[in-house]
Parts: structure tokens; C-alpha cells; sequence
């Protein structure tokens, strides 16, 4: 009895002591992009005297007011949404393609041809081959320089290509008895039983398309095909941040205001995505990783 008290007390410690680090942890993951939250939505004066923002002094739009009156921004908002939208496209269609075919284990050389996708995910040729194919196969300078060589994650692929083998295959022999091809069982059968990997790899996929930037700085050189991430990376790292927004009304207003407006524009868009695709998320990265 004595032995059961202690390990219940145990117990109520361990699950205290845990309770506290966890708010600890997320205290301190939150705090900065509150911060940046808060300090966006401030006044000016509110920002220029406080040390530490834990409440917005009201609700002030000049920041963002400021930000959108430079024409670069919407214009990148524009090439980020685009290639955000086609992208996440052609690659899901891409990948669901090539991961069924990976899939059906009666295909001829199937494990070959699963040894050629996985070498890809393991050695990489390295990025000045990279950019040369990309200037070879005349992409520079262009907005889908940032979406056909990046079309196909073999990381992806591989999650959905053990999803759909998860799928008993008696299905697809009961559909190929009542006369069901391949292209048909793939579009009417597979893809609608397969909605959390779908959305997991879309989620994957738009992420990785909005905050793209190191590519797009390597690749395209005019500013009008920049995206938001690119403008973004280039006005933190600018020292005359006020001076880049071309604007007189920036001089007055601090640095830091603008700076935190603009990420949280550039960040909030695709953080509003998390919510709708949350309750596929992890059902379909444990369906696609246990199976092999």
C-alpha cells in the first residue's frame, strides 16, 4: 500500500514537473512571434520606449499602411502566391503519379526502380551543376526556376508511395474483376481513400514553395520576379531598411516596426493553412512512414 502511495506521488510530481517545462517551452517559442506581433500592431512612440512588448498599444495600421505603399511588395506577393499555387499543383500530381507506380509491386524491375528514386534522396551532384542545368535548360530569370526542378520530393514520394501499399490489395483485385483499369482505380478508389496523405505532402509541399528564397536569389537576378521571402530576407538583412521602402514617411517610423510588420505578412498567410489540413496531419505521416 505504502509502495502504491509513493509511486502515485511519484507520479503527480513527474506530471507537474512536465506540465511546468511544457509551458516553459511554448512561453518561449511564442514570445518572439508575439513579439513581433505586437510590436507591428504598436504605435510608434509605444515601440521607440518599451524595452518589452507583451500587449499591442492599441491597433495601429501605419506599419502595414507603409509596407504596402512600396510596389515591390505586392508584386512579390503576387509571384509567391503563384508559384506557391502551380507548384503545390504540378508536384502533387507528380507525386501521386510516381508513387502509385511505385506502389504496385508487379510492375517489372519495381525494386530497381525504387533503389534509382532512393539514391536521388541520398547524394545530391551539388549547386553549381545544379545551377548550370537549370541555365542549360533556360530557366534563369524565371519564376519556374523555383517550381520544375524542385516538382518531385523523393521524401514525398516515398510517404505516399508506402500510403497507397498500406492499401489492402484485395481492393484493387475486387475492382479488377468488375473490370477496373489502372488509371480508373488510381482516380476513383485510391486517391479518395488517400485524403490525410494528400493533405500531409500538400501541406509539405505549399510550405516549402512560400518560404523559398535561397534559390530564388541564386536563380533570378530582376526584382520584379522576386518572392516575398527573397524582399523579405533582403530588407532584414539591409542596414537603411527605411531607405528600401522609397518612401519619406518611413524615416519617421522605426525599423523594427516595419520589419515586424513584414514578417508577420509574409508569415501569417501560410501559418492559416495549418488549421484546415491539422486533423490529416498526423494520420497520414504515421500511415506513410510505418509501412515500407
Amino acid at each position: 500500500m505504502n509502495s502504491h502511495v509513493v509511486r502515485r506521488k511519484s507520479e503527480y510530481i513527474f506530471e507537474a514537473f512536465n506540465t511546468l517545462f511544457m509551458i516553459f517551452v511554448i512561453v518561449v517559442t511564442l514570445y518572439p512571434f508575439w513579439y513581433v506581433i505586437a510590436a507591428s500592431f504598436s504605435s510608434i512612440g509605444h515601440v521607440t520606449n518599451t524595452t518589452v512588448l507583451l500587449w499591442p498599444d492599441g491597433f495601429h495600421l501605419e506599419a502595414y499602411q507603409q509596407i504596402f505603399r512600396n510596389s515591390m511588395i505586392p508584386v512579390a506577393y503576387g509571384n509567391t502566391i503563384f508559384i506557391t499555387v502551380v507548384g503545390t499543383a504540378l508536384s502533387m500530381a507528380l507525386t501521386m503519379l510516381s508513387a502509385f507506380v511505385l506502389s504496385r509491386k508487379e510492375l517489372p524491375g519495381h525494386n530497381i526502380l525504387t533503389v534509382f528514386v532512393v539514391f536521388t534522396m541520398l547524394f545530391h551532384a551539388g549547386l553549381v551543376p545544379f545551377y548550370l542545368q537549370v541555365k542549360n535548360v533556360g530557366l534563369l530569370n524565371s519564376r519556374f526556376s523555383l517550381i520544375l526542378p524542385f516538382a518531385v520530393s523523393t521524401y514525398n514520394t516515398i510517404i505516399m508511395r508506402n500510403f497507397f501499399q498500406a492499401v489492402p490489395s484485395a481492393l484493387f483485385e475486387a475492382a479488377s474483376i468488375d473490370g477496373c483499369s489502372y488509371w480508373r482505380y488510381f482516380l476513383r478508389i485510391l486517391l479518395p481513400i488517400s485524403l490525410p496523405s494528400i493533405a500531409t505532402i500538400t501541406l509539405f509541399y505549399a510550405v516549402s514553395y512560400w518560404n523559398a528564397y535561397f534559390y530564388s536569389i541564386i536563380f533570378i537576378t530582376d526584382r520584379s520576379r522576386f518572392p516575398i521571402q527573397a524582399i523579405l530576407r533582403q530588407i532584414l538583412m539591409s542596414s537603411e531598411f527605411n531607405t528600401l521602402m522609397y518612401d519619406d514617411n518611413a524615416q519617421n517610423m522605426p525599423s523594427e516596426m516595419l520589419k515586424c510588420a513584414m514578417i508577420v505578412i509574409t508569415a501569417v498567410p501560410i501559418i492559416c493553412v495549418y488549421p484546415f489540413l491539422q486533423r490529416y496531419f498526423v494520420k497520414g505521416v504515421m500511415v506513410g512512414s510505418i509501412k515500407g
